[in-house]
């Protein structure tokens, strides 16, 4: 307690700059969860999905960012370990944050797209096992988040395999692609609607206290799914009036000229689940840096570790916020580039197929429990949707890489953030 009343003002005030230095790790990497696909299949560019990304992904993180947050992040510790000792909980959070965020921005040298949460997953199991004890460490929490990389990567792109084949069998593939992609698109966007309002209501805004009941839940998505469809609708009736249609079949465009115009339907698509995903994003993944912060308030606040759960301030949310925009803004290109463009060709369709499983997938762990990572995911659904055109389409280089990246994630992060507890130790103790 003495360390606490000496040191706690010293505490806080690197627990803002190393949350805010995560949040920006976070911005660096993982922001192109939202960004990749839809830049790669040139939906977008890269200017526009940075403009994008810094309004959806500041909104999602300051709006919905959280009224409670674990102060344990996921669980993985037992916080009676602390409470004679609450300094060590400082010590560990600090160098948890700094630890993980060093690894997120060195990935994001790299191009390497790891997951956020286990980066700060692995830097909390790192300190707690060394630095406390083995047994401070709920370690069947560990084992259920180490499973998810291959839970997530593999639900998703199944999906996006389904998902591109189907829309390769009613359009791609067919002799009048425009066509059928008039015919066929609405349903592809009632589901996009359904799924995405699903993403945001289970995972977007349950922070804000809408605990509503799952039956809610779906039928508000049922709602917005028509919604968007009617909307998507009645552009497509504006934008293929029948007068427009005779023009365009006069032209006698070719097949591959239908290919592009059907792809351009597909573009308009990506954006809106460009936004949504971007807005889920925020208001989750910044918990990764808000978390640990969260924390070290608390129990500077109350000079110890009072309970597992503490009030977040407008001002932490905003530092999340903060670092998350900054990162993006300054280093999330390089990770972007590498979803986008090196694991497989992407075009507007196969984007769309990949976001919308990655979302389907997000929705399935939402309901069931399941734990993943929504990097994880988003590779899984790119690599399912080039998977669709034949392992020749796979830059298998590039996945050996990314895979590897995954591996090094958790020790790497456990690694350091040993180091810097010690440091810490050795310095206020």
């Amino acid at each position: 307690m003495e360390i606490l009343a000496s040191y706690g003002s010293v505490f806080l005030i690197l627990a803002i700059i190393f949350a805010f230095f995560m949040a920006y790790g976070v911005g660096a990497n993982d922001v192109a969860n939202a960004m990749g696909t839809s830049v790669g299949s040139k939906a977008i560019t890269i200017r526009q999905a940075i403009f994008i990304a810094i309004i959806f992904e500041f909104i999602g993180a300051v709006l919905a960012g959280g009224e409670v947050t674990s102060t344990i992040r996921k669980g993985i510790l037992d916080t009676s370990f602390f409470i004679q000792s609450p300094e060590l909980l400082v010590y560990g959070m600090l160098a948890s944050l700094l630890g993980a965020g060093i690894w997120l921005v060195v990935a994001s040298s790299y191009g390497w797209p790891v997951s956020t949460t286990h980066s700060i997953v692995g830097a909390i199991v790192g300190f707690g096992a060394v630095g406390v004890s083995i047994d401070a460490v709920a370690w069947g929490k560990v084992l259920t988040i180490i499973m998810s990389w291959v839970v997530s990567p593999v639900i998703a792109g199944s999906l996006a395999f389904l998902f591109y084949k189907s829309l390769q069998y009613f359009v791609i593939n067919t002799k009048q692609p425009l066509e059928n992609a008039k015919k066929y698109t609405p349903a592809y966007t009632f589901i996009m609607g359904f799924v995405i309002a699903l993403v945001t209501l289970f995972k977007g805004l349950k922070h804000l206290g809408w605990n509503l009941a799952p039956d809610t839940n779906y039928l508000l998505a049922t709602f917005f799914g028509l919604f968007i469809m009617s909307i998507g609708f009645l552009m497509q009736n504006l934008r293929f009036s029948k007068r427009r249609m005779k023009k365009t079949k006069a032209l006698n465009l070719s097949h591959e000229d239908e290919k592009k115009q059907m792809e351009k339907i597909f573009a308009t698509l990506m954006l809106i689940t460009a936004c949504a995903m971007a807005f889920a994003h925020g208001s989750n993944d910044v918990a990764n840096a808000i978390g640990p912060l969260a924390a070290i308030y608390n129990i500077v606040h109350n000079l110890g570790v009072t309970g597992s759960q503490s009030a977040l301030s407008s001002w932490i949310l905003l530092i999340g916020g903060g670092g998350i925009v900054l990162g993006l803004i300054t280093y999330g290109h390089k990770v972007i580039a590498t979803i986008g463009k090196e694991i497989t060709h992407l075009t507007p369709s196969r984007g769309f197929s990949a976001e919308l499983a990655a979302a389907t997938t997000v929705v399935i762990a939402s309901a069931t429990g399941i734990p993943i990572s929504t990097t994880h995911t988003l590779v899984g659904a790119v690599l399912g949707v080039g998977l669709a055109r034949g392992i020749k389409a796979i830059n298998t280089k590039m996945i050996n890489k990314i895979f590897l990246s995954w591996l090094i994630t958790l020790p790497a992060g456990a690694l350091m953030s040993v180091i810097f507890f010690f440091i810490f130790k050795l310095l206020f103790s």
